[in-house]
Order: C-alpha cells, then sequence, then structure tokens
C-alpha cells in the first residue's frame, strides 16, 4: 500500500502567527551553503531575483553572470535593467535545487525573491496566510516557516525609502 503525502495547511498552522495578518511571506534559507535572510516567497512572480546586498554578500563578481537581457518591471513600476543570470543552489533543510537567479541593481529590502521556479523545483505549496511552505522531504513534509516580523519590518524600510 502506497503511502502519499498531504501538503495540506489548517488552523493549526496559524499558530505563532498575529492574526489577522497581511504579512509577506519571508523565509531563511540556505544559498549557496550561506544562511540568507530577508527572502521573500512570491508565487505570483514569474522569476527569482536576487539584489545587491546578497550579490556583494556572495562575493559575485560580473564574470560570474550570464547574459539576460529582458528588462523588467520592479515594484515602483520603473523598468530595471537585469546585470546577468546566474545559477546558484538554494537549500531547505537537506533538499537542494539549481535556480536560475536574475541579478538586478535596485533598491529592494529583501535580499531576493524566490518564484514560482524554485516553488515547483522543490515541489512546494506555499501558504501566505499560514506563513508557511511546505514541500516533500524523504516521507515526511518539511515545513519552512515565515518571519512575520522580518516581513513587517522590511515593509517598514521598504516605506521609509
Amino acid at each position: 500500500m502506497e503511502v502519499r503525502l498531504a501538503l495540506s495547511f489548517s488552523d493549526d498552522n496559524k499558530v505563532g502567527t498575529v492574526q489577522p495578518l497581511d504579512d509577506a511571506l519571508m523565509v531563511t534559507l540556505r544559498i549557496e551553503w550561506y544562511v540568507v535572510r530577508r527572502i521573500l516567497v512570491d508565487q505570483s512572480s514569474g522569476v527569482e531575483i536576487m539584489y545587491p546586498d546578497l550579490y556583494n554578500g556572495l562575493n559575485l563578481k560580473p564574470e560570474d553572470l550570464g547574459s539576460y537581457d529582458s528588462p523588467l518591471v520592479g515594484f515602483d513600476g520603473k523598468t530595471v535593467i537585469p546585470k546577468g543570470l546566474i545559477r546558484l543552489l538554494v537549500q531547505a533543510r537537506s533538499e537542494v535545487v539549481e535556480v536560475s537567479i536574475i541579478v538586478v541593481d535596485a533598491y529592494s529590502p529583501y535580499t531576493a525573491i524566490l518564484a514560482r521556479h524554485w516553488l515547483h523545483a522543490m515541489r512546494t505549496v506555499s501558504s501566505t496566510l499560514h506563513l508557511k511552505v511546505k514541500y516533500p522531504f524523504g516521507d515526511e513534509v518539511g515545513e519552512l516557516i515565515g518571519s512575520q516580523a522580518m516581513a513587517r519590518q522590511c515593509l517598514v524600510v521598504a516605506i521609509k525609502h
């Protein structure tokens, strides 16, 4: 008999959050073996993005980037020309996937945005209501817990900027 994992959410998954909430889903992951905070999980975005803080923190150089010449539209509605594209390892627990990330030189309170490509590669289900990401992890369900405090701090920083 085959047992299938259920990636689902219930009211019990809201424990530890201040409700009602309208916070972004912000997580901490390892990227290229470095612990990276302030990562926005955005299931409505079609591309993964890296901002200057992370680019510099990973000691990446222009020669590490492949070309990517399609302009993007930022949160402020302005067009952003990417610096390039890089493939990096993103790790949640012992699950590691390689992700193509577009590097932009623009202000953001986030260090990175992980979008549908990462969500699909990890086979995740995310919930902004519960501030969690769940994914199959062997015979278990792995779980990333979002930080409500980090999301609110990023919102304050973005408003001040």
